[in-house]
């Protein structure tokens, strides 16, 4: 048996949130907040909160510095019973987002810091075989790690692990290497404007099941309508739990966490999709992206 039920790779930083007057007016202009949060961000770490917070054995990689936002990091990651295997940060302090929330929508600044610091040679087979699923975040925010991820995910399922990817937005837009990666990913999660532009399709429909006919199953985050997917063979949909909405910062991972708990605990897939809508619309209960994650018990409410 495998050490760990999900490896995650990918990004870890800390997320200062900032919420109420938050839209900036230069000239010098003073601004009141009615909050401030400093909690664990980063698309990968999120995720890997989540998936320990649903029951996963769940390690992270990820490259973190030896810094006072590295120091956040280490210290919720392991109140979250999520074990940090670091990466070679190479030199670089940890990264760290400011976000700026309102009700219905925010402003993301990010300091990359170490979060492009992961490279393909750094994931070993030795490391693979730790885990019994990879699961990789935030990928074009690591752009030396994308341009080798296709191989990653190749000697991963040859070892015999399941693969997954949250892609994120691509801030280039360019999508670069996404068709060689997904010919060698399991399960692919985007948001539906994510699966419209890598594919260039405006239907979700259509787009879903270009990459369905390449074998991989497509798991779409539909917002407040909940979630989507399709697979050779099938398709299905759950709908969102209706919360009093706080932030939606981490909705998103949260939602991957739902769904790689129902299907790495042997769930069927119409049930892991309906595990991620509710996972995904409870984190929103609370300000960051960890801070209300869902429970197994949550769950079966």
């Amino acid at each position: 048996m495998a050490e760990f039920d999900v490896l995650v790779i990918g990004d870890a930083n800390p997320d200062l949130l900032l919420r109420g007057d938050v839209r900036p007016r230069f000239g010098q202009a003073e601004q009141l907040l009615t909050a401030a949060e400093l909690v664990l961000g980063g698309s990968a770490g999120i995720t890997a909160a989540g998936c320990a917070r649903l029951g996963l054995r769940t390690a992270l990689f990820a490259a973190v510095g030896d810094d006072v936002f590295g120091r956040v990091v280490r210290d919720e990651l392991k109140r979250r019973e999520v074990t940090l295997l670091a990466a070679d940060g190479r030199g670089a302090p940890t990264g760290i987002s400011v976000i700026l929330s309102e009700k219905d929508d925010r402003g993301i600044l990010t300091l990359p810091g170490t979060i492009p610091a992961l490279r393909p040679d750094d994931v070993t087979d030795v490391l693979l075989r730790r885990a019994g699923h990879l699961h990789v975040s935030s990928l074009y925010l690591q752009p030396a790690l994308a341009a080798g991820l296709a191989g990653i995910f190749a000697r991963a399922r040859e070892i015999g692990l399941t693969t997954s990817l949250d892609t994120n937005w691509d801030p280039a837009e360019k999508w670069e290497s996404i068709d060689e990666i997904l010919a060698h990913t399991d399960v692919f999660l985007p948001n539906a404007n994510e699966l419209r532009a890598i594919t260039e399709r405006d239907k979700t429909d259509e787009a879903a099941a270009e990459l369905v006919k390449q074998g991989t199953t497509v798991v779409m985050k539909n917002g407040a309508e909940g979630a989507r997917a399709w697979w050779p063979g099938g398709t299905c949909a759950a709908p969102g739990r209706t919360v009093e909405v706080v932030d939606t910062t981490g909705a998103g991972d949260s939602f991957n966490a739902g769904f790689l708990a129902a299907r790495l605990g042997g769930r069927p897939m119409a049930e892991a999709i309906r595990w991620a809508a509710i996972a995904g619309s409870l984190s929103t209960r609370a300000a960051g992206g960890t801070a209300a994650q869902a429970t197994l018990d949550d769950i079966s409410l």
